[in-house]
């Protein structure tokens, strides 16, 4: 299982190209566990997605077919360490380090979108901290739409039945502190629920 995720998806310019970088299936934290802030980071911040889950085997996909290879999504927080990310990059260093750590993609229960009779292109989604609300999105706003995200990255990695991709996050990511309580919704359904230790 691998974990595709695409940056600048919200963004006022369009890029030529989605911007796509991996996590490895150890950045995976599901089932409400709490997250543990790492002792590498003072700056950690989390952004909410609309993750989609793979459900066929697929390589180089049409666009017009690529809603066949997802039948369900869920919303999840892709976490950064922006401040080993700066140093990174200004050492013109790889930065997986600061995106792709242990535990830094949070996923909740997912939803069948047949059941919930939802159109993938049109989902509101936001996140609460503390219950407050800090974050919200739609997808009609993303700039590459799921099926083009899912047409795109086919050509470079053949798709397996589990693999996550994280599409987008609608803004800036907001720091996280030791007890804050996020939740994640689809709309108005809960699917994501977790505490910061």
């Amino acid at each position: 299982m691998k974990i595709i995720c695409v940056a600048k998806n919200y963004r006022i310019t369009k890029p030529s190209e989605p911007v796509v970088f991996l996590k490895p299936d150890s950045s995976l934290l599901k089932d409400g566990k709490p997250f543990f802030i790492p002792d590498f980071s003072s700056d950690l911040r989390g952004e909410i997605e609309i993750v989609v889950k793979i459900s066929r085997l697929g390589k180089n996909i049409a666009p017009r077919f690529a809603h066949r290879y997802y039948e369900e999504v869920t919303a999840g927080i892709d976490l950064t360490a922006c401040d080993l990310l700066e140093r990174l990059q200004s050492g013109s260093l790889p930065w997986e380090m600061s995106k792709a750590f242990d535990n830094s993609a949070i996923i909740g229960n997912f939803v069948a979108l047949k059941t919930c009779d939802a159109d993938v292109n049109h989902l509101p989604f936001h996140l609460n901290i503390n219950e407050k609300r800090v974050q919200e999105g739609h997808t009609e706003n993303q700039l590459f739409s799921i099926d083009e995200i899912i047409a795109y990255v086919s050509r470079f990695f053949t798709l397996k039945i589990g693999d996550l991709i994280f599409t987008g996050a609608p803004s800036a990511g907001i720091k996280l502190q030791i007890d804050d309580h996020l939740q994640g919704y689809i709309g108005e359904n809960r699917v994501l629920d977790f505490f910061v230790k």
